[in-house]
């Protein structure tokens, strides 16, 4: 199994995170997946939240890794493997999630990658820490033009979670 590993070195800045939105969405544009893609709109929105994350509830500087294995191809002959996203910062504070109220205007960002993502965690790493997500990458269109991932993440062995939408209210 081939796996693309980049990475970006973040400064505690909140400018960071637009650096590292489009540093990301070049990656994913050269590994195949386009920017107007659904798969791309998602992991951009990940790499924002964990950015956040780390610049906001830490202080330190981080490093973001892009993972993309192309573990399987699916029908259409485009890779269906995992994109994984990882933040490492040099703060050993485990991230907390929460629940926001419907008037807070921040503490949503766990909850986003916990809907958007098929996988996500964190461990210790060094005297910091490593949050991480994974994105099953979706093979084929089926025929009314959604995308089949349980098809092509079962082909891979891997099972699917659900999806989830997100709109503006």
């Amino acid at each position: 199994m081939q796996v693309l590993q980049v990475q970006l070195e973040i400064r505690p800045d909140p400018a960071e995170v637009g650096r590292a939105r489009r540093w990301a969405r070049s990656r994913l544009a050269g590994s195949g997946i386009a920017a107007d893609e659904p798969l791309a709109e998602t992991l951009i929105l990940l790499v924002s939240e964990l950015v956040t994350n780390a610049v906001v509830h830490t202080g330190c500087p981080a490093v973001l890794r892009l993972l993309l294995s192309g573990a399987c191809d699916g029908p259409s002959g485009a890779p269906a493997g995992t994109v994984r996203l990882e933040v490492a910062d040099r703060s050993a504070r485990p991230p907390q999630p929460r629940h926001a109220g419907g008037e807070e205007t921040g503490g949503r960002g766990l909850e986003l990658v916990d809907g958007l993502a098929d996988r996500w965690g964190w461990d210790a790493e060094g005297a910091g820490k490593r949050i991480w997500c994974e994105v099953d990458r979706c093979a084929a269109p089926a025929e009314d033009g959604a995308t089949v991932c349980g098809v092509e993440a079962a082909a891979c062995g891997v099972e699917a979670a659900p999806r989830f939408a997100y709109g503006v209210v």
